[in-house]
């Protein structure tokens, strides 16, 4: 694996851009068309980012990121299946990306399927269906310890979401499990607000 920098260096760092989109002070760093030049020549991103297909989190603009800096691979209700974890291995092995964050976000559509179930969503196909099924583990947890509370239902299931595709990870893969377990790779969930434009990692203990 890279040695460029560390797993925890880079979310560090990650971290501290988007504070800076938070802020309003992004600088849209590395989009020029030099930038451009020398990535026609092979990529090396920083890290790997799972993310939900919702058009209010593109993750090189919240992680004010430039071209070639994430390797993304977005997915509604950022849903582990095995053309993700495909696209994980190959990011961890070819591409050396030690980082790979799981990025739930409030409000996220999916979620809102498996919570509510199809006879809210009149839309709702079998393969939008499959979606929700993926994610229903996350919804029945978040019901045990919402206590009716649907705002905090939502809230849980949408964390509760990105914890368990982040374990997922790992099941699935034995490579992605090895690569864990020796610390080359460092498997983040993490969901973004909205509100505030910050990634808020969650915590795994």
């Amino acid at each position: 694996m890279s040695t460029r920098h560390s797993p925890k260096q880079v979310l560090d760092a990650l971290l501290a851009a988007n504070r800076r989109f938070a802020e309003g002070q992004a600088r849209h760093p590395r989009q020029s068309p030099r930038r451009r030049a020398e990535l026609a020549q092979g990529q090396t991103p920083r890290a790997t980012v799972i993310g939900c297909a919702d058009s209010r989190v593109p993750p090189e603009l919240i992680f004010d990121q430039g071209l070639g800096d994430l390797f993304v691979v977005r997915v509604a209700g950022n849903v582990v299946d095995e053309a993700v974890v495909g696209s994980v291995e190959y990011a961890v092995t070819a591409l050396e990306t030690g980082l790979v964050i799981v990025l739930g976000h409030a409000d996220c559509g999916a979620v809102k399927v498996a919570l509510e179930g199809r006879r809210h969503h009149r839309f709702v196909s079998f393969s939008l269906s499959s979606i929700a099924t993926a994610i229903q583990p996350a919804v029945d947890r978040a019901r045990l310890e919402a206590n009716g509370d649907s705002a905090r239902v939502m809230e849980l299931a949408v964390r509760y979401n990105a914890l368990i595709m982040a374990q997922r990870l790992t099941e699935r893969s034995s490579i992605l499990q090895t690569l864990v377990r020796t610390g080359q790779v460092l498997i983040v969930p993490a969901v973004y607000v909205l509100e505030t434009g910050l990634v808020e990692p969650i915590d795994q203990g």
